[in-house]
């Protein structure tokens, strides 16, 4: 299998918990909490060890916040490597409240990261080896300039590293003038990049050539939800339909897609093959609640019901 390194700048303990109704001003009895490491990178590595892969999940790490988010991540055996950081890692909070069925997202503030820190993150990018692949995924902290995602494609692609890269904004707008291998948006990030209010579905093919076109990425993906996902390159285009399934939580099915196409394309999987079990692992990941992620059976199975539409 190929060499897997997955990026995330702000990545957080999730602690969930239940609770039998929300009411205000009392004092709530809640279940256990459970503690999960997440974000968006960290999420693709725990998904691809599901799926039977291997892939080294670096992050940065800060406080008691975040040697408890290391020890997490070494209980489900994931290969690390932490970037120490002065501020706590954050924390979010999600209860689910019993009466109406309802789950409530706490999201908080991440770290402020110092030049230094993130500098020693793309230190330690460069001396990495043996990686063909380098995903980064997930929001930015604050203090870490919008263009650290270019300068990871530029380190990327001086070692022959296929870039890979799911996030939104300027963040994703900036990395575009470096040209990388592939970027997992959805239909607002496309929208945004082009600069349209709203993109419509039939127009997602002509819209992502034109950046394929100008050497922005070499491959595009473009979920769609619960429709899907689409696949271009410059020459092609493929829509990739999942069956319908009883979704529980769509918390980490984007992450989980990404997971699906580099476990694809790293055991040999063409690209069409990979984003199409991508599309099946992110399918898989809603049949599970909070953010348990795809399991393998699951995907497996849709895999073999999806509709490919060139």
């Amino acid at each position: 299998m190929s060499g897997i390194l997955t990026i995330t700048l702000n990545p957080a303990i999730d602690k969930s918990t239940t609770i039998n109704n929300l009411i205000a001003e009392i004092k709530l009895k809640c279940s256990s909490p459970k503690f999960e490491p997440g974000g968006g990178g960290i999420n693709v590595a725990r998904a691809i060890k599901k799926l039977g892969g291997e892939a080294k999940a670096m992050y940065l790490a800060g406080g008691y916040s975040g040697i408890f988010f290391t020890q997490l991540l070494k209980k489900e055996n994931i290969d690390v490597l932490p970037v120490e950081c002065s501020d706590h890692t954050r924390e979010n909070l999600i209860v689910f409240d019993k009466a109406t069925q309802l789950q409530y997202r706490f999201g908080m503030p991440g770290p402020k990261i110092s030049e230094s820190e993130w500098l020693s993150i793309l230190d330690k990018i460069e001396n990495s080896n043996n990686l063909d692949f380098i995903v980064a995924s997930g929001s930015l902290p604050e203090g870490i300039p919008t263009d650290i995602f270019k300068r990871m494609a530029t380190i990327a692609k001086s070692k022959n590293i296929k870039f890979i890269l799911d996030t939104s904004g300027e963040a994703l707008k900036e990395s575009l003038t470096e040209g990388l291998y592939m970027i997992k948006a959805n239909l607002n990030e496309l929208s945004f990049l082009a600069g349209i209010d709203e993109l419509k579905i039939n127009d997602v093919s002509k819209v992502a050539k034109s950046f394929i076109k100008k050497g922005k990425c070499v491959i595009m993906v473009v979920s769609l939800g619960a429709l899907g996902a689409m696949l271009i390159t410059e020459s092609e285009s493929y829509r990739f339909l999942p069956p319908k399934v009883k979704s529980v939580s769509t918390v980490g099915a984007g992450d989980s897609m990404v997971a699906g196409i580099i476990y694809g394309l790293s055991n040999g999987f063409d690209i069409k093959e990979a984003v199409k079990y991508g599309v099946a692992c992110g399918t898989a990941a809603t049949l599970n609640p909070g953010t348990d992620l795809c399991h393998k059976i699951d995907a497996d199975n849709i895999f073999l019901q999806i509709i490919e539409e060139k």
